[in-house]
């Protein structure tokens, strides 16, 4: 008879050894992936911040204007026309630069096209708004020019500057001078989040408030409808429908349909609601439908796992003591799912916040947004944009100053979107229940 060696639970042997380095190779696989996840959301937050963070602000040039009340009655009580403030400005400029000891000259294409474009305008519409500051002295901070924006952040050198109709190499002697006085500096651009979009050759007077007012509208849509319709639609499928091929089918394309890309849902909007209901195109209404369609599937799927996941044990209860098939439903396991619906229905509304194919079929990305809608009617009904739309159509302008626009939109729309992330994580720990 053999003696059977003797082993002791405390002993490691090599079969042990060998378990045990494995599972420590798996925890620094893990570790290992989760750096490097951690180091791509860096680089890619230091990335969006780096380029996004300039277009909260502005580079601006502080001049001075005086209207007096002898202008206006010289106009026949009649504020002066915009050329009249341009002229103002080229005169004032023009003095600064004697004061400063310079020879040179600018004239009215310096200031209204090259330092700071439209500025008449601006400074007719303070007036207008300001009647009690006629007479009186007033400092503009204008917005100065792309070109001269980037010359005084350095990013445009003095080499590198040829004449042409948007800035002159004469242009930066004077440029120079306002810079030594104090008169050019860089100041938070409230424009760009409460302002509108603007024409080509105005990046530095773009804005995004009507787009966020535009998908603000958009998210009313979508919430009305899929909220509702995706809960009732969960509901019947988890708790009344009967199992047969019917349902089975049902269920199997409502978990295709969230695979579905989103320019597919784009093309049925511009068919069914705008070629065939002849709805109004670039309308936050039709935007809102779209984004519809695309988010029920997700709504409903997170919805009746919410539904599942409550015990039966609550049915059993409820129906034990007499209560309805309906009753047991609506009274105890739609509030007790409840946290989970909510928290699908708002990473739902944040999946389309962002979605840009489906705005671009229906005409959202080809509208210019430049002022902001007249009431709640018109806020849906009329045309508008919407934040990816329009961080899109920014992108895709060759200035420069509109790229640093896209960045800034992108900025503005994870603010929102890591928003509601945290509400949803919120409801979900303020009224989640552990069985």
């Amino acid at each position: 008879m053999t003696d059977t060696p003797k082993t002791s639970l405390l002993t490691v042997d090599a079969r042990t050894r060998k378990r045990n380095a494995a599972e420590k190779r798996f925890k620094a696989y893990g570790i290992v992936a989760i750096a490097i996840g951690l180091l791509f959301l860096v680089v890619l937050l230091t990335s969006i911040l780096r380029s996004g963070l300039p277009a909260f602000t502005t580079t601006v040039v502080a001049l001075e204007a005086t209207i007096t009340q002898e202008d206006v009655d010289a106009a026949e009580g009649q504020l002066l026309k915009t050329a009249a403030y341009e002229a103002l400005l080229v005169a004032k400029v023009n003095e600064f630069l004697v004061e400063r000891g310079s020879t040179i000259e600018v004239d009215e294409d310096f200031i209204t096209d090259r330092l700071v474009p439209k500025t008449g305008a601006t400074i007719r519409e303070f007036y207008k708004e300001n009647p009690d500051q006629i007479g009186q002295t007033v400092t503009f901070d204008l917005p100065a020019s792309t070109r001269i924006s980037r010359y005084f952040e350095g990013d445009l050198l003095r080499e590198d500057v040829t004449d042409s109709r948007f800035l002159e190499v004469a242009d930066l002697d004077v440029v120079d001078v306002m810079i030594d006085a104090g008169l050019i500096t860089t100041a938070f651009d409230w424009n760009f989040i409460t302002g509108t979009d603007t024409a080509v050759d105005n990046p530095g007077g773009a804005g995004i408030g009507a787009s966020v007012i535009g998908s603000f509208f958009m998210m009313i849509v979508v919430l009305l409808l899929a909220l509702p319709i995706g809960v009732a639609a969960s509901i019947y499928l988890e708790e009344f429908a009967p199992k047969n091929r019917l349902t089975d089918l049902i269920e199997v394309n409502i978990s295709n349909l969230a695979a579905v890309p989103s320019i597919v849902f784009g093309i049925l909007g511009l068919a069914v609601f705008i070629q065939f209901a002849h709805l109004p195109q670039s309308a936050p209404l039709v935007g809102g439908l779209v984004l519809t369609l695309m988010t029920l599937p997700t709504i409903i799927i997170s919805t009746r796992a919410s539904l599942k996941s409550v015990p039966p044990s609550i049915r059993d209860a409820a129906l034990g003591v007499g209560a309805s098939k309906m009753q047991a439903v609506f009274h105890h396991v739609l509030p007790l799912a409840m946290p989970g619906i909510l928290t699908g229905t708002i990473i739902g509304l944040a999946q389309a916040l962002g979605e840009t194919a489906p705005l671009l079929l229906i005409g959202m990305v080809g509208y210019v947004a430049r002022e902001y809608p007249d009431g709640i009617i018109s806020g849906f009904v009329d045309s508008n944009s919407a934040m990816p739309a329009q961080i899109y159509t920014w992108a895709a302008r060759a200035d420069t100053g509109f790229y640093e626009k896209a960045w800034g939109g992108i900025i503005v729309l994870l603010v929102f979107l890591l928003t509601m992330n945290l509400i949803a994580i919120l409801l979900r720990r303020r009224f989640e229940r552990r069985w």
